[in-house]
C-alpha cells in the first residue's frame, strides 16, 4: 500500500532521481525547490515505504490548475497509482480554487492520454514541436470540475 501527500523538500532527492530517469528535459532540483516554495503550487508524491514511486503537481492561477509534472516508476505504472494521485492533486487545487484543469502531454503518450481520458479530460488543441529531445507535439488536454 502506498500514501499520497504533499512533496517536501527532503523527498527532492528522489524526485529528482526519477524526473531524470524518465524525461529527457527533465527538472532540476532547484526548479523543484522553487515551486515548493510558491503558495500557488501544489505537489504530492506516491510513497510506498519510505520510497518515493510517483509525483505530481500544478499551478494553480485564478480558476485554472495548469498540470506540469506527473511521473510514476515504471515498475508501479499499471496499478492505478497515476489515477490515485490525480484525483488527489485535483482536490487539493479545488479546495485552493480551481475548477477547470489543463495539461500537455506528448502525442505519442497513449499510456498518459489514456488515463486524462479517464479522469474526464478532453483533447482541445496541439502545441506543435512543443517537446524537444525528441521533437514532438503536444496534445492539450482540458477538464472541467
Amino acid at each position: 500500500m502506498y500514501d499520497i501527500r504533499l512533496m517536501e523538500e527532503s523527498d527532492l532527492e528522489q524526485v529528482v532521481e526519477i524526473e531524470k530517469s524518465i524525461f529527457s528535459d527533465s527538472w532540476s532540483r532547484q526548479s523543484f525547490l522553487d515551486s515548493l516554495n510558491q503558495d500557488m503550487c501544489v505537489y504530492l508524491v506516491v510513497e510506498n515505504q519510505e520510497e518515493i514511486v510517483a509525483y505530481c503537481g500544478l499551478y494553480v492561477v485564478q480558476d485554472e490548475g495548469q498540470i506540469t509534472n506527473v511521473a510514476v516508476k515504471e515498475n508501479y505504472r499499471n496499478a492505478h497509482v497515476a489515477t490515485d494521485m490525480l484525483n488527489e492533486l485535483i482536490k487539493y487545487a479545488i479546495d485552493k480554487g480551481a475548477c477547470n484543469f489543463t495539461l500537455e502531454v506528448r502525442a505519442s503518450n497513449n499510456a498518459a492520454i489514456h488515463i486524462y481520458e479517464k479522469l474526464g479530460f478532453e483533447k482541445v488543441g496541439t502545441r506543435k514541436k512543443f517537446y524537444e529531445k525528441p521533437v514532438e507535439d503536444a496534445i492539450i488536454m482540458l477538464l472541467y470540475k
